[in-house]
């Protein structure tokens, strides 16, 4: 196998897998980060979501071939002591019911306020529509959403 050389959440890591590995599998498997979810492996859910130089992706599509020496953000790196304002809002506004999903909805609403500090619903609704909820807490994401980006959760 082949050596590849990661950035995850500000660490460097020697991984030896194949090119064609998807990144959540390195992640998950690998390098034990477990808080990044797998669910459809297509690409569809938003669950496996994190950020590749601070956008948002799904892992389980992404080759950790095409990654290269760009920095990865899993759910663990977001904040290190879980306290993200979003994070906090997520608790405040009791968003999750089963919780599965969070990990991907949180790390696509961390990457939307990074470029967008004051969302509307609307915009809300946009960056969020493909991270699905079997729960159905969509509200309460949202109201989420805009407590954390009152307090600037974009940071």
């Amino acid at each position: 196998m082949p050596s590849t050389t990661l950035i995850v959440n500000g660490e460097s890591f020697q991984v030896e897998v194949s090119p064609e590995m998807p990144l959540l599998w390195v992640l998950r498997d690998t390098l034990n980060l477990t808080g990044t979810k797998y669910s459809c492996g297509q690409g569809l859910c938003g669950s496996c979501t994190v950020h590749l130089d601070g956008e948002a992706i799904r892992s389980c599509i992404t080759p950790v071939s095409v990654v290269g020496s760009r920095a990865i953000t899993t759910i663990e790196g977001l904040a290190e002591a879980g306290d993200h304002p979003l994070q906090r809002a997520w608790d405040s506004e009791k968003v999750p019911q089963c919780g599965y999903c969070q990990p991907g909805q949180i790390m696509t609403a961390a990457a939307m306020l990074a470029s967008n500090s004051q969302p509307s619903d609307e915009e809300i609704d946009a960056a969020m529509s493909g991270n699905l909820c079997r729960c159905g807490t969509y509200q309460r994401i949202r109201q989420a959403i805009h407590a954390a980006a009152a307090v600037g959760g974009g940071v």
